[in-house]
């Protein structure tokens, strides 16, 4: 694998996260990343700019010196998926660059990997809202220095969330958001609520993709939506309150 220089970009939650990545692997230096994650809420679109140009001035790099731009592609936020291939594209349109899509669910294994260097199985399961979890499976292959895929990207109740059949750790904030409910979480290793995606993980995850020749034409980056429908009617909401532990009573 050749040097690579990347700017990468994810809004698929709460937060605005921008990274730049340098690796030279002829070096044996670790790789460089300078990375912002802000917990900025629904306004991504207003800091994301702002954060790339401080990241790349920070790292000394131009973005046109940078091979491509990655951005977490989903499953995710609506909003903040657009956010991020939107500017992704923008960015890329300008300097002459190609993008590399990453899911947003795999970003999340990376960070369990990061978080522990035994999690070799890792089922993600991340608050999708609307009472359901956006959830998948990987197994890291050691041989092969990549993610395989066991079960893709899903969206269910939490209660259909169904645990891998050998040892593996939970990543994502859905054991947290759903509790009991999310009954594969009991068989886990552990838990790592904080294995979200961020800029240095979808950084991590497209230098490899972009080593495999996997990067596109930013006219070519898509979002990745699970998710067909966006709200619940009033007759759902009102059916999930009576459900709730106490007929809904008391909810607002």
């Amino acid at each position: 694998m050749s040097s690579i220089t990347l700017l990468a970009l994810d809004t698929s939650t709460e937060f605005c996260s921008v990274a730049v990545y340098r690796h030279d692997p002829a070096s044996g230096a670790p790789a460089l990343v300078v990375e912002r994650h802000l917990d900025t809420g629904p306004v991504s679109s207003t800091h994301i700019l702002p954060a790339a140009r401080e990241v790349l001035r920070e790292a000394g790099v131009a973005l046109a010196g940078c091979d491509a731009i990655a951005f977490g592609a989903g499953p995710g936020s609506f909003t903040g998926l657009r956010t991020a291939c939107g500017v992704a594209q923008g960015l890329a349109f300008g300097a002459g660059l190609p993008v590399v899509p990453v899911g947003t669910l795999l970003a999340c294994a990376e960070a369990a990997r990061a978080s522990r260097a035994d999690a070799r199985r890792v089922l993600v399961a991340l608050d999708a809202r609307m009472n359901e979890a956006y959830w998948a499976d990987y197994a890291w292959d050691a041989a092969a220095g990549e993610w395989q895929e066991v079960r893709a990207p899903s969206l269910d109740a939490a209660e259909q969330v169904r645990a891998p059949d050998a040892a593996f750790v939970v990543a994502g904030n859905a054991a947290t958001a759903f509790g009991e409910r999310l009954q594969a979480a009991a068989a886990a290793q552990a838990v790592l609520a904080d294995a979200m995606p961020r800029a240095r993980y979808v950084a991590e995850l497209a230098a490899r993709a972009f080593a495999r020749g996997e990067a596109i034409p930013a006219d070519q980056a898509m979002p990745v939506y699970i998710r067909n429908k966006v709200a619940q009617t009033t007759a759902e909401r009102e059916a999930i309150k009576a459900a709730a532990p106490g007929g809904g009573k008391g909810a607002s």
